[in-house]
């Protein structure tokens, strides 16, 4: 796994390679110590994962993470941080970042990287428990306008409360198949990237 790491402490920089590079499956590509660096990295690089501080000298890491996908929208980002500011929190889960964790838990560091890898989104306890309070509701949202079935509305809720495609099977009777369809579609009706922006999405308009 080639991984580009962005962190302005360049301590924290050398700290985190010995540690990711020791578990032999990590290669850390690239460094850079400001958000500026994300895009020509990744463009020179195209880690499979890029990991990024998100308060930084310069540009911080949700500036850099809208410029890179907007140019590289499948570009997989995991933020590591020592904040859990609701302003952040809530910046990367609506421009779409594949997860946000603490670097007080290195333990997690390589676990949330191979998963973001694989294509899961990846939050700590400590910022899954501030989501729903964090996003405000607004109007009711008509999603049968967008022809959102009952069923489909079902897993968009099942999603929110962060129900795996196999939890969100067994409840509904469902194969795992037919949620991965029915989420695809859905994501596609409403114009998202990810199971993450759904549940977004869903707090948004609740």
């Amino acid at each position: 796994m080639r991984v580009v790491l962005i962190d302005d402490d360049q301590l924290v920089c050398m700290s985190l390679k010995t540690i990711l590079e020791a578990d032999g499956m990590i290669e850390i590509a690239a460094i850079g110590n400001d958000g500026s660096q994300a895009l020509p990295l990744y463009k020179e690089y195209t880690p499979d994962v890029l990991l990024m501080d998100i308060r930084m000298q310069g540009m911080n890491g949700t500036e850099a993470l809208e410029e890179l996908l907007q140019e590289f929208p499948a570009a997989k980002v995991l933020f590591l941080t020592t904040f859990v500011d609701d302003e952040y929190i809530i910046k990367a889960l609506e421009l779409g970042a594949k997860g946000y964790i603490i670097k007080q838990n290195f333990e997690h560091i390589v676990p949330a990287l191979k998963a973001v890898c694989s294509g899961q989104n990846v939050y700590g306890d400590e910022i899954i428990s501030k989501i729903p309070d964090l996003i405000k509701a607004s109007e009711a949202f008509d999603y049968a306008s967008y022809d959102i079935s009952e069923k489909e509305y079902d897993i968009i809720t099942l999603v929110a409360e962060g129900l795996s495609n196999k939890e969100i099977a067994a409840r509904l009777f469902l194969s795992e198949g037919t949620v991965r369809n029915y989420l695809s579609s859905i994501l596609e009706k409403l114009s998202l990237r990810d199971r993450t922006q759904l549940a977004v999405f869903y707090y948004q308009h609740r």
